[in-house]
């Protein structure tokens, strides 16, 4: 994201360029997502599928918009696990 600041009050129009070169500042970072668009995808063994869970739900309080974990195969590997 980048900000092109205007200035402002008396003699601001012998000081500014107005929109030459207006490409701005950087002032931050975004993403476009789509609703239901996969953000994070991890592969891991059966025995650390815990741990990983746990990290990816850490990971997804980070972002400004509700998140789900889905387990998208190897069901068959976790059977006292879930």
């Amino acid at each position: 994201l980048r900000e092109n600041k205007q200035a402002t009050g008396a003699g601001a129009d012998r000081v500014s360029q107005g929109m030459r070169c207006a490409f701005g500042k950087n002032v931050g970072t975004a993403a476009r997502v789509k609703r239901g668009q996969r953000v994070i995808s991890i592969q891991v063994d059966p025995e650390f599928y815990l741990t990983a869970r746990d990290a990816l739900r850490k990971a997804s309080m980070k972002f400004p918009t509700p998140c789900s974990i889905k387990l998208i195969r190897g069901h068959e590997h976790l059977k006292g696990l879930i």
